[in-house]
């Protein structure tokens, strides 16, 4: 690589943060942080602007401003406060590439206000698509801006597909782990704690994407993020079941040709194919190897059990506003989930219920979005 691209880490403080830091650590020849921001760990999100000596820094949560200030003054690094100014810094001309990692709704203005002032953008924020696909592909168009995909299974649909863009695609297959109660039923769901649904078996991850593992959300989530990463209809996206995590998804051509991405588990290697598109970096992560994997195996998601999933593709095909719908219901269900206030099988009541009540809107604009949002987390709090 030839020059540097300068980074902006949206979410720096998060699991995809700190391990997109891990790989400008490994990589400083290719990659400098311009900009950090985190939304309330104000002690890490100093350590980080001391040891990466950014440009600008900005903790969401103002109650902090003061601290993470007084920390960096003497380092010449500008400090801000609040989801406004997140907004705002992405725009600086400085910035090459944005990683936006913020987690859930709460991502979407700084990524559009991204895409708006030209920056290729990272996409680790899987709901910005969830809640406004439409809008933000579109935007991404208008503004000629690449969403480079980093979550494992879009990466790699996005790795099978180079060289390939003019060939059309018949399906792709997203795999999921089957997460912590892959073969369970209902009876066994019905009494699981959070402590049971935060030990994913093969990924490290933040708390909320563990718990949608768990649920199958996830799944879903990434389900209508492909629908407008890869522009297709949703009978052309299947779901397979994949315990063991080393095919991390499958494109099926037209002539009936396969092609899968593979390897160990870990999110660097998306994170850090994204960020230096289109080369591929040397890295020192584990190589997988054959013979300690003798057998991958496939099955069937079972929908019944694990609701979310179906609910995810039913708000898909329903189109609109119905997928934020979904979005801002299942945040507030996994935070009420975390909290012990509701138990795992009621977070797909709660999905299902605000799908039905909050009014639906076939062609929203970005205000609408806000307004979606906003209600159907009233309406699921209203019934937690």
């Amino acid at each position: 690589m030839t020059e540097k691209k300068n980074i902006a880490i949206l979410g720096s403080t998060g699991s995809i943060g700190t391990q997109a830091l891990d790989v400008i650590r490994a990589n400083r020849e290719a990659f400098a942080v311009e900009v950090l921001t985190g939304h309330g760990n104000a002690d890490l999100l100093i350590k980080q602007a001391l040891e990466f000596s950014p440009n600008t820094v900005v903790i969401a949560d103002e109650s902090k401003y003061q601290q993470v200030k007084e920390a960096l003054q003497p380092h010449d690094i500008k400090v801000f406060a609040g989801n406004k100014a997140i907004a705002q810094v992405v725009q600086m001309e400085s910035i090459d590439m944005v990683l936006a990692a913020i987690v859930g709704y709460a991502g979407l203005e700084s990524t559009i206000s991204a895409i708006r002032a030209g920056k290729q953008i990272a996409l680790a924020n899987k709901e910005t698509l969830v809640v406004a696909g439409e809008l933000v592909t579109q935007l991404a168009k208008e503004n000629g801006v690449n969403l480079y995909p980093v979550d494992s299974e879009h990466s790699a649909i996005f790795q099978c597909l180079a060289g390939e863009f003019h060939n059309p695609v018949e399906k792709i297959y997203l795999t999921a782990s089957g997460g912590p109660f892959r073969g369970k039923d209902k009876s066994f769901l019905s009494t699981v704690k959070k402590e049971q649904a935060l030990k994913h078996p093969n990924w490290e991850m933040g708390a909320k994407i563990t718990i949608d593992s768990a649920s199958l959300m996830n799944k879903g989530l990434e389900v209508i993020e492909a629908k407008w990463l890869f522009g297709l209809k949703p009978e052309q996206i299947d779901v397979i079941v994949h315990p063991q995590s080393i095919v991390h998804s499958i494109v099926q051509f037209t002539d009936g040709s396969m092609k899968a991405q593979m390897g160990l588990p870990d999110m660097k290697l998306p994170i850090q194919y994204a960020m230096a598109y289109p080369q591929r970096i040397r890295s020192d992560f584990p190589r997988f190897d054959f013979l300690k994997y003798p057998q991958l195996t496939f099955e069937q998601a079972d929908t019944k059990t694990f609701r979310n999933l179906a609910l995810a593709y039913a708000a898909m095909n329903k189109g609109g506003n119905a997928p934020c719908v979904l979005n801002a219901a299942n945040e507030v269900a996994v935070e009420s989930f975390l909290r012990d206030r509701i138990g795992f099988l009621q977070m797909s009541d709660v999905v299902e219920k605000c799908l039905e009540k909050v009014d639906f809107i076939a062609k929203p604009g970005y205000d609408d979005y806000v307004a979606t949002d906003k209600e159907a987390r009233r309406v699921a709090l209203e019934m937690i």
